[in-house]
């Protein structure tokens, strides 16, 4: 494996973080909620009371590469790795995890750390041990 380092990237991933913790931050500060995708688009989905903030927040998530082609004037290359039938099995996955975890890796890996929750040191600390285990069996072990 080979990491470029590039700047323009470098600084983009940095951006890309502090929109993240001023979003989490927002929510939480500002709303008393937890910034957790899965909660959020669960509720809205089941109609909880807060869809139009639900909506909003997930809106800002799904116009976020419009915005990022209005100010770069291209999307940045996609290379997908996997099959459709891969896709569609690693997503029914992480949404059995997320309901087993209540919770995503937004909502106890950025959140929940950050209130230091044990329940969230534990869910990430095993979505980020699942994840290692994946990519090594498929990349190594059966590749």
């Amino acid at each position: 494996m080979t990491i470029i380092w590039d700047p323009a990237a470098l600084l983009a991933a940095l951006a890309g973080g502090v929109l993240i913790g001023l979003a989490a931050a927002w929510m939480a500060l500002g709303l008393g909620r937890i910034a957790g995708i899965s909660g959020l688009l669960g509720g809205l989905v089941d109609g909880a009371p807060d869809r139009d903030v639900r909506a909003a927040f997930i809106g800002g998530l799904l116009l976020a590469p419009a915005l990022y082609l209005l100010l770069r004037g291209e999307l940045p290359a996609v290379r997908m790795m996997a099959d459709t039938p891969q896709l569609l099995l690693a997503g029914l996955l992480v949404g059995v995890g997320t309901r087993f975890a209540s919770g995503c890796t937004s909502g106890h890996g950025v959140c929940g750390l950050s209130r230091l929750s044990p329940r969230s040191l534990v869910a990430t600390l095993s979505f980020m041990g699942a994840g290692f285990a994946a990519v090594y069996l498929l990349r190594h072990l059966l590749a």
